[in-house]
């Protein structure tokens, strides 16, 4: 009996349809979220993220996408308050999640695999929760968290877990770059007043070191920001501090 095989031409196109596309906008990556919160039976998820370098004191966890409905701002500043900076110095030194029960009788945390899980100060938040480490470099790097009143997954679920949410934050890592094609790449000038504005210098004294207008400065300020998909001059600069275009 003869055995057909493939020509190498449909051979490469079976393989290439047989890849995942990868995510590159933010409801992707939502719904990816949203079906891990609901495989480890979570109520919502949150991503956060490493900006800033060099001192301790300069770095901090930021919240890059949720799902929480109502008091996002007061949920995020909770969470930091309540484990920031533990969650900061865990990531530095281990890569194990991290659990914890919130307040209340009806709030539970528990793991299959606590030899290979950390626990976080009991009853802090409302809402227990797991948060899995990810270390992707100098701008990859944070927690994908999910909060619920039960969280109880087995070991294989936490391996399974971590292994997604490191992907997704590769992929995350990987859209970010992409928006920054090169016609996209900001200039010396958007660099540098970005630089000065995450240095703590407002507008006027931008434009006194380097010699130009007020207006000029903020112009640049506003194409960085356009170019970075920031929604203000804060983000911007977080932005580009992930992406390494400024310290």
């Amino acid at each position: 009996m003869d055995i057909q095989l493939s020509s190498p031409a449909v051979l490469e196109t079976e393989i290439r349809l047989a890849r995942p596309p990868k995510a590159a906008r933010a409801s992707d990556f939502v719904s990816r979220l949203q079906v891990m919160q609901a495989v480890i039976g979570a109520e919502h998820f949150a991503v956060l993220r490493l900006s800033g370098h060099g001192l301790p004191a300069a770095r901090k966890l930021t919240l890059s996408l949720h799902n929480w409905a109502q008091d996002v701002d007061g949920n995020a500043r909770a969470l930091l308050e309540a484990h920031g900076a533990a969650m900061l110095a865990h990531l530095e030194a281990s890569m194990l999640p991290l659990l914890w029960e919130g307040a209340g009788d009806n709030q539970f945390a528990e793991s299959g695999a606590e030899p290979f899980t950390a626990r976080l100060p009991a009853r802090l938040l409302p809402w227990s929760g797991i948060a899995f480490p990810v270390r992707l470099g100098a701008h990859g790097n944070g927690y994908v968290v999910f909060t619920g009143t039960f969280i109880a997954p087995s070991s294989d679920l936490i391996v399974d877990m971590h292994m997604k949410s490191c992907q997704v934050l590769i992929d995350m890592l990987a859209g970010e770059e992409r928006k920054l094609a090169p016609s996209e790449a900001l200039s010396e000038r958007e660099i540098a007043c970005l630089q000065m504005a995450g240095d703590g210098c407002i507008s006027e004294a931008i434009a006194e070191k380097m010699g130009l207008s007020v207006h000029t400065v903020n112009a640049y300020l506003g194409t960085a920001t356009t170019k970075l998909d920031a929604v203000n001059r804060i983000q911007a600069i977080a932005k580009a501090i992930r992406l390494g275009y400024i310290t």
